[in-house]
């Protein structure tokens, strides 16, 4: 792997149940446990699942002409048992329509191609939940007053 390959967030308790994701680019994005309207990692999950392949059916399809409509709907169930949390049955539902004429049909009809490549090879997001890639965790620091 080389330097070019890192990808990295840092994340930082900003109050009681909120937290704060900084990018190496020097972005934000707050969250928080779901007891306000910030979005929930899990929220924040689904999401990087479908803007991931959004991402990646955007830039091919907006080739020919921009759409009218373009939405992205990301589902899953949760579910807790004896084997921990997690989420099952994910589900990426495109809803994407173009202007009439020719450069709206180039689009329409490349577009199953391009969700079916975001799936198959381009979206790093889904491709490593289908990879089952492990996380690893470590602790460092010491408690305050040791």
């Amino acid at each position: 792997m080389t330097d070019n390959s890192l990808r990295s967030v840092t994340i930082e308790r900003s109050g009681p149940g909120r937290f704060t994701a900084t990018n190496a680019r020097g972005g934000t994005l707050t969250f928080g446990t779901g007891s306000g309207t910030d979005f929930t990692p899990v929220e924040l999950f689904l999401a990087a699942i479908g803007g991931c392949s959004a991402a990646d059916v955007e830039v091919a399809t907006s080739r020919h002409t921009d759409p009218t409509t373009f939405t992205v709907t990301v589902t899953g169930n949760k579910v807790e048992d004896e084997s921990g949390n997690r989420l099952s049955d994910l589900d990426v539902a495109f809803s994407v329509t173009f202007p009439d004429g020719p450069s709206g049909d180039r689009a329409r009809a490349i577009l199953p191609r391009a969700v079916k490549t975001s799936h198959d090879r381009l979206c790093t997001v889904s491709r490593t939940v289908e990879a089952g890639t492990p996380v690893s965790t470590t602790v460092s620091g010491t408690a305050d007053g040791a």
